[in-house]
């Protein structure tokens, strides 16, 4: 295992798909705690439907990807914004709608172009070891800009997550932070998608933002354990993915890598199951004292 590890971070490739990986990591857990405090948070799969469909007509068209579906994502990100400011569809509507439809698009320029090559599966389901150096170069630019953003805008952020209607009576131009977040949003997900897929990167919004709420009660402090918890839960799943499991073939025994999206993913899980269970406990014992103290409280005291 540890000549496995070595191997690995050998490789130039190697390191440049965990450079991306962890700052896509956490860029998504950053966001996503707005996001699912501002119960939005399906909005990353929403996105990345429609990454994909750009992503694939993209490919269809031997156009550079990342190129085209940034702007795409990031239209579609301020569409649903938008309809959802309005009133007249639901949030959840509205990304049903427009994520159905770019990924439905997405499969006919597939299936009347290429076929569904290795590209596009890469797409769908994730690869974190198919970056070029122009992808590593972009990738560190936008993830670098979502963070400055992200960090001097805070507290704007922060307002209008928690009570948009008092931040808008304060002065704060909520529509103008609204369309910040869906920006950052936009460009994360069009990031992740080559580790993650289509199919998986809404969880790195999700899944770090709802293990930090099981123990942190603060904003800050859930976006702190947020990020942790996401960077933790990629270099585990990353390194797990590429040493693999160990399978019986045939006298003897054959290593097999993992998927990398489906590993994080299955590590994020496993994380908010243990940040759970340690949140049940806490809550056990917490009303077992509150009860015994009661009790103390009610006896009288003897003489």
């Amino acid at each position: 295992m540890i000549e496995a590890l070595f191997e690995m971070w050998s490789q130039a490739f190697i390191i440049r798909a965990i450079v991306v990986g962890a700052l896509v990591s956490l860029c998504a857990a950053l966001l996503g705690a707005s996001l699912v405090l501002k119960r939005y948070s399906m909005i990353g799969d929403g996105l990345s439907h429609v990454g994909f469909g750009s992503l694939a007509a993209a490919a269809a068209l031997h156009l550079a990807p990342l190129k085209v579906s940034i702007p795409v994502v990031v239209l579609a990100a301020f569409l649903l914004l938008r309809i959802g400011e309005s009133g007249k569809l639901k949030g959840d509507a509205a990304i049903a709608l427009i994520s159905t439809s770019a990924l439905a698009l997405g499969v006919l320029f597939v299936s009347l172009t290429t076929g569904l090559n290795t590209d596009i599966y890469n797409y769908m389901f994730g690869s974190l070891l198919t970056l070029s150096k122009d992808d590593l170069a972009l990738s560190v630019v936008l993830s670098a800009v979502v963070l400055a953003m992200f960090i001097l805008c805070y507290h704007k952020i922060f307002a209008v997550t928690f009570d948009e209607r008092f931040a808008k009576a304060t002065g704060v131009k909520t529509s103008l932070y609204n369309m910040l977040i869906a920006f950052l949003t936009a460009i994360t997900i069009v990031l992740g998608m080559r580790m993650m897929g289509a199919m998986l990167i809404s969880a790195l919004i999700i899944f770090p933002a709802l293990t930090s709420m099981r123990l942190c009660k603060s904003f800050k402090g859930m976006t702190i354990c947020s990020a942790a918890v996401s960077l933790a839960c990629f270099f585990i799943g990353a390194n797990a993915s590429f040493i693999g499991i160990r399978v019986k073939h045939g006298s003897g025994y054959i290593a097999r890598s993992l998927p990398t999206g489906a590993t994080i993913v299955v590590v994020n899980l496993a994380a908010f199951l243990i940040f759970w269970l340690i949140s049940a406990l806490k809550g056990k014992i917490g009303k077992k004292y509150a009860i015994h103290d009661k009790e103390m409280i009610s006896c009288p005291k003897k003489l």
